[in-house]
């Protein structure tokens, strides 16, 4: 067992090692971490807010240098960062890995971003009485950011907000999940290293008490939120005069049409569904299957998903690990039992072991049913059929979220189509919506969040416009 500290202005304090993390295969206490209270929370704020003008003034070759440093030091503590992962997570060991590749090209990609924050100079001589004028503006950092992230990937969720804060010059106070604190709290180890100004950051895992404050503050100028839809929404209620930025939940749709490559499908929409097990707010959900080929699909998708190995995350070979927790698994095993009693079908899966739920496909599941409407967040996929193109584009968007869909169809007018009608953030052709990289837009719509990460993209949100005009006098 090993002991963390939280990090409070940048430095590391330890006023007690309370908050006990879990190895969430085996539910023995791993790590235990401090745990913030309100003053600390306080004092990061009133720190962050006292750094904000040394974080600005900080050119931008600087900003890149500490990306770097982060970068090169990630690399080095690869193996560490994946174990841990691996353990506070239950994240299949392989997975952990590609967590920890995809955190090193986010701050990479920031360090690439942060020397191209740039403005533009705009002609204002737009009719008589604007003769001599010319204008330009730059982005200049919002100010304090104060983030919030989830436990299911708690480094590069946790990337997707501090890189771009470090890469235009926003200090920053962070909640990570306190489930999984450990890799915010490594990154906060790597960050102490640099020359951030003193108060740039500080990482707080916390209880309710004081972490109001995360939201409501406003002496911090934007919240950026990743989790449960319920929570986000609230937690924009009640940020004030802000900037907000939400990205939610999902029952992400795929549709697989009759020209699709049937094994190439099925080989996706298996790591799609299923993939560090569901546990992906893009995860395959509801996989929309053109009636010509519904049995052929479903037959293979059968027998991919009964070979895959579920156990003990830190075994090479296992695909399924555990939910975050027992009271999780048994959420979503009671979503199954309900559609089950509603009529719908279990072609395979369909039983727990206390966090361990298998591999589930479903069929014959009526519509309003829980696991069709509702983020399963877990290893649970429902099947349907269908013969119309448009009629399965209705479907996907007869849902309250949008965050991304996925199609396979080698027909370019129906992808056009797609991209046209589908109230998504992202349509994905030729793959699952569970499909990202780090550099592209990423973010919902309708109850799926608003804003976009995705770093050049993150940076425009944490940063605002300030326009200059100039008046040259006419003679």
């Amino acid at each position: 067992m090993k002991n963390y500290p939280y990090y409070l202005a940048n430095e590391p304090k330890s006023p007690n090692h309370d908050l006990e993390v879990t190895d969430k295969y085996s539910g023995e206490v791993a790590y235990r971490v401090a745990i913030a209270d309100r003053d600390a929370i306080d004092a990061a704020i009133e720190s962050a807010v006292s750094a904000a003008a040394a974080c600005a003034a900080m050119p931008p070759y600087e900003r890149q240098d500490i990306l770097n440093h982060c970068v090169a030091r990630f690399t080095e503590r690869f193996v560490e960062l994946a174990k841990a992962l691996c353990i506070e997570a239950g994240k299949p060991i392989r997975d952990s890995r590609g967590e920890v590749t995809r955190l090193i090209d986010t701050f990479r990609i920031a360090a690439e971003e942060s020397v191209r924050m740039t403005g533009e100079v705009m002609n204002l001589e737009i009719s008589p009485r604007a003769k001599g004028y010319r204008g330009m503006f730059k982005r200049v950092p919002i100010g304090p950011c104060s983030f919030i992230a989830p436990f299911n990937f708690p480094l590069n969720l946790v990337a997707h907000k501090v890189a771009p804060a470090l890469a235009v010059g926003c200090p920053f106070v962070l909640k990570p999940a306190s489930r999984t604190p450990i890799g915010a709290i490594i990154i906060g180890e790597i960050l102490a290293e640099t020359d951030l100004p003193a108060g740039a950051f500080s990482i707080l895992p916390c209880h309710r008490d004081g972490a109001d404050l995360f939201t409501t503050d406003d002496r911090l100028k934007l919240l950026s939120f990743t989790g449960s839809p319920d929570v986000g929404w609230k937690l924009k209620a009640d940020a004030g005069k802000k900037k907000v930025i939400l990205e939610l939940g999902g029952n992400a749709a795929c549709i697989v049409d009759h020209d699709a490559d049937i094994d190439d499908a099925v080989e996706r929409l298996v790591f799609g569904a299923f993939y560090q097990s569901g546990q992906s707010c893009i995860g395959v959900q509801r996989i929309m299957i053109h009636e010509s080929i519904y049995d052929d699909v479903k037959e293979r998708l059968t027998k991919a998903t009964k070979a895959l190995i579920a156990g003990d995350p830190k075994d090479e070979k296992t695909f399924i690990g555990p939910m975050i927790s027992t009271s999780e698994a048994k959420r979503l095993d009671s979503w199954i039992k309900e559609a089950v009693r509603a009529g719908a079908t279990v072609i395979c899966g369909g039983k727990r072991d206390g966090a361990m739920l298998d591999a589930t496909l479903l069929e014959n599941v009526p519509n309003d049913q829980t696991i069709c409407t509702n983020e399963a967040f877990g290893p649970v996929a429902v099947l349907s059929s269908f013969d119309d193109f448009d009629e399965a584009l209705d479907q996907v968007n007869d849902s309250t979220f949008g965050l991304q869909a996925g199609i396979f169809t080698r027909d370019l007018y129906k992808m056009q189509k797609a991209w046209d009608v589908l109230d998504v953030g992202g349509v994905i052709i030729g793959d699952v919506p569970s499909w990202r990289v780090d550099n592209m837009p990423y973010g919902g719509v309708k109850d799926s969040g608003l804003g976009r990460e995705g770093i050049r993209f993150a940076m425009e949100d944490m940063t605002e416009i300030r326009n200059l005009v100039i008046r040259t006098k006419q003679d």
